[in-house]
């Protein structure tokens, strides 16, 4: 198999709402960051890998036709991904498997999302399912997670404020990066006092609908050698699937309890086992982990190894997974938390992670970073991939 690398990433300012551009020169944007900062041009791409989310969020149907020229596509392949939450790491994980078979040399994984466009998004998320069984609850995304929160917290006596220090963690991370979309700092009090959405989640708690653009450059270790690149390295992929019916997890499921991330956990440890990861608190140095809400992030941390179950809480309150702090540091650019513009979100979290072990992060770099882990997730919290960065292609060893 061919090792692959990321070797360009390039993003543009989030914001709630863009009316300077069109959708396609919205697209256009990520392209051009992202070619830039590879130093290749478009007639280098072999092949185009596209992260798309439903048509309702951007406000045209079939959207991929609409952008074929603002991607460079024309007269190359072509394939357009869409696994909700996780469409844009899905695509990096699409591109990965063309260029490790040898197919091709180098991908472009390049989009934009204008969540703005449909209106309201929450009322497009809220019909993802089914009619007759769940939605009638009303089951939404946030009510979702509220009662992922509720066991959790349940399960192992964590309370509102465990949340809330998760927030403040990457609002603090988040000022310290220019494209993020949610940069003002925020105090536990602050998010305590925000209006609650379904409880216990506030909107303190809450990622926001972003706006913007995304992309990164994949390439094999011929062609980066050939072009003197040095890209950061895909050590490991994993990637895992929950069924649809959120009561059915309970009991038919392998992964039987919301409190936990056992679905996530299992492509983590795949992706684990890929690279030589043994040990993920003293092996991994950073990780850009996807976690839209701050409940989602402390069973996270656990499903990634960082602590046990029920024990990233307390983890937290002891300044840990903050910069500055030792072992893994968590969501180094404020995360999905902070910048949520859902289709290219998950190429995000791998263009922000393969800045962080080529040392290309700025202000918020993780000092000597050097192996990475990313996730996304998508559908009802029901699609999950993972990844292993490194900055070489060493055994990952500590």
């Amino acid at each position: 198999m061919i090792n692959v690398g990321i070797a360009g990433f390039g993003q543009s300012h989030f914001v709630t709402k863009r009316t300077d551009v069109t959708f396609p020169e919205l697209v256009k944007e990520g392209v051009d960051f992202t070619l830039e900062d590879a130093g290749i041009g478009i007639e280098d791409v072999d092949a185009v890998v596209y992260p798309l989310a439903p048509d309702a969020l951007i406000g045209v149907s079939n959207g991929e036709r609409w952008v074929i020229d603002a991607l460079g596509a024309t007269g190359k392949p072509f394939m357009r991904v869409n696994n909700g939450g996780a469409t844009g790491m899905s695509a990096v994980l699409a591109a990965w498997t063309h260029i490790a078979s040898g197919m091709f040399d180098v991908i472009l994984v390049a989009g934009a999302d204008r969540v703005s466009e449909s209106g309201s998004a929450q009322s497009v998320l809220n019909k993802m399912w089914d009619v007759g069984y769940e939605r009638t609850v009303p089951l939404n995304t946030i009510t979702m997670l509220a009662l992922s929160a509720q066991r959790y917290m349940s399960k192992y006596n964590s309370t509102e404020l465990d949340m809330a220090r998760v927030a403040v963690k990457n609002r603090t991370h988040a000022a310290l990066n220019p494209y993020a979309h949610l940069r003002e700092p925020i105090t536990i009090d602050e998010v305590m006092a925000s209006r609650t959405l379904a409880w216990p989640l506030k909107l303190g708690d809450a990622c926001p609908a972003s706006t913007g653009a995304a992309g990164v450059v994949l390439v094999s270790e011929r062609y980066a050698k050939a072009h003197g690149l040095n890209p950061a390295w895909i050590r490991g992929i994993g990637q895992n699937t929950e069924t649809f019916w959120m009561g059915n997890r309970v009991g038919a499921s392998a992964f039987a309890d919301h409190a936990d991330a056992d679905a996530l956990e299992a492509a983590f440890q795949t992706a684990y086992a890929q690279a030589g990861v043994t040990d993920p608190t003293t092996q991994i140095d950073v990780a850009e982990i996807y976690a839209p809400f701050s409940s989602v992030e402390l069973h996270a941390i656990e499903a990634a190894g960082f602590a046990a179950k029920g024990q990233a809480p307390a983890a937290l309150a002891n300044g840990k997974f903050a910069l500055g702090s030792d072992g893994p540091i968590v969501n180094p650019s404020g995360g999905t938390l902070c910048t949520n513009p859902i289709a290219v979100t998950g190429t995000i979290r791998v263009g922000e992670a393969a800045n962080q072990v080529r040392g290309r992060s700025g202000a918020h770099q993780v000092p000597n970073a050097r192996v990475a882990v990313v996730s996304a997730i998508g559908g009802d919290h029901q699609f999950y991939s993972t990844m292993v960065l490194s900055t070489d292609l060493e055994e990952i060893s500590r």
